[in-house]
């Protein structure tokens, strides 16, 4: 199973992070299977970092193995989709950009990929326009909707396929609004697609 994310996705993100950088395709990251957190489970903050982040994020579930996938046909290739959080070390992050090292270690560290409950694409009305959000210890942090997107799910999709061949669980992160910001210990996390509650776990 690989994990898939996606940067520089929403124009109110990236003026946020003051970058005036724009791609002409979809920018691609990878997390390790290991950074996958789900079923609720607690999310322990490591001591390599003094500033973790959440992004919240639409995230698909790819339901049949492709490669070299045309745009028109990507949505063939999900059949789920929920709110996930990539959790950044942005200390880290700052950190290996200023080096001009990678920075896999401030976004694949274990337990950096929370993920809620899924529900089938059947249940959403229309991808395009999907709204969703998280509360923080139930006050409202960040939210955003899918018409915003840069780059569609189809057309992620349709990228990462020219590059890696897309199996059967593999799962999209599909890019942060603006509104990122800090967790700390005992925070409650609540995610939500529409009004239902899809991502539901605390920090410890």
């Amino acid at each position: 199973m690989k994990i898939f994310a996606v940067g520089l996705n929403y124009l109110s993100h990236n003026k946020e992070m003051e970058r005036t950088f724009q791609s002409e395709e979809p920018v691609i990251f990878m997390k390790p299977e290991t950074a996958l957190l789900k079923g609720g489970k607690p999310f322990f903050y490591p001591d390599f970092s003094d500033e973790i982040h959440y992004e919240t994020e639409l995230v698909v579930k790819i339901n049949r193995l492709g490669k070299n996938i045309a745009e028109r046909f990507a949505y063939r290739y999900w059949d789920e989709v929920t709110v996930g959080i990539d959790f950044t070390a942005r200390d880290l992050q700052r950190k290996q950009k200023e080096l001009g090292l990678p920075w896999e270690i401030a976004k694949g560290f274990d337990g950096s990929a929370a993920i809620g409950d899924f529900i089938s694409k059947s249940e959403v009305l229309d991808i395009r326009r999907l709204n969703f959000r998280l509360d923080i210890t139930h006050k409202r942090v960040q939210q955003g909707n899918t018409e915003d997107m840069i780059y569609s799910v189809d057309k992620i999709i349709a990228h990462i396929s020219r590059f890696f061949t897309l199996k059967m669980g593999d799962l999209i992160f599909t890019g942060t609004p603006a509104g990122i910001g800090p967790v700390a210990i005992d925070d409650h996390l609540q995610g939500y697609l529409e009004e239902r509650k899809l991502l539901d776990f605390n920090i410890k």
